[in-house]
C-alpha cells in the first residue's frame, strides 16, 4: 500500500495538501474508534479519572469547527455554539459527554470537515500567510497554515487517549469476564 499526502481537487497545492492531513487524521479517527459500544465511548478509564472518546471527539469537532469560522473569518454563530459547545465546563474541564451514540459524533464531524473542505477550495496558498487569533483565555495569533496543521495534530493528539481508553477498557472487560 502507498501512502502519499496529496492536495484535494479544486485546492491549492500547499492548502489541499494540509487540508489532506486533517482529513486522513479525520479517517484514521473514524477506524481506531470504529466499532465502540455506547459503554466502550462513555468509559472514562480506571476510576473513571479521564476524558472518554465521546467527549474527545466532541472536543476535536469543536475545537476544528471553530478553525474554520477563524479561517472564514466569520463568528461562530451562536446556534452553532449551542449545538457543538461548549469548549470547556464550569471547571474548566471537557465537558460531560454520555449516551451520545458513536455514528451521531461521527456524523457531526464529518459535516465540520465538509465545511472545511468548502472552505479550503476558497483559499489560496497565499492566503495561508493571513493571521488569525485564536485561545479562549489568552488570545494567540497563527497563520492560517499553522491552523491548519494544528487541526491534523490536534485530532492525532487525542487519538492516543482514545487508544489508551480502549486498551483499558478492553483490559478491563477481560478481568470482569474471568471473575
Amino acid at each position: 500500500m502507498l501512502y502519499d499526502l496529496q492536495g484535494e481537487e479544486k485546492m491549492s497545492t500547499i492548502v489541499g495538501m494540509l487540508y489532506g492531513a486533517v482529513k486522513e487524521n479525520s479517517q484514521r479517527l473514524k477506524s481506531i474508534s470504529e466499532g465502540m459500544s455506547q459503554e466502550e465511548i462513555d468509559y472514562k478509564g480506571p476510576d473513571n479519572k479521564f476524558n472518554s472518546a465521546a467527549q474527545l471527539i466532541k472536543h476535536i469537532i469543536y475545537v476544528d469547527l471553530n478553525w474554520v469560522y477563524r479561517i472564514k473569518r466569520e463568528t461562530l454563530p451562536q446556534s452553532l455554539k449551542d449545538e457543538y459547545g461548549p469548549m470547556i465546563d464550569e471547571h474548566n474541564r471537557l465537558p460531560m459527554v454520555t449516551g451520545m451514540a458513536l455514528d451521531t459524533l461521527i456524523s457531526k464531524y464529518e459535516v465540520v470537515l465538509n465545511m472545511l473542505k468548502e472552505t479550503c477550495t476558497q483559499l489560496t496558498d497565499a492566503d495561508l500567510d493571513n493571521i488569525v487569533t485564536f485561545g479562549h483565555e489568552n488570545e494567540k495569533q497563527a497563520t492560517i497554515r499553522w491552523g491548519l496543521w494544528h487541526m491534523a495534530d490536534h485530532n492525532r493528539y487525542h487519538q492516543a487517549h482514545i487508544n489508551q481508553l480502549r486498551k483499558w477498557y478492553a483490559e478491563q472487560r477481560t478481568a470482569l469476564d474471568h471473575e
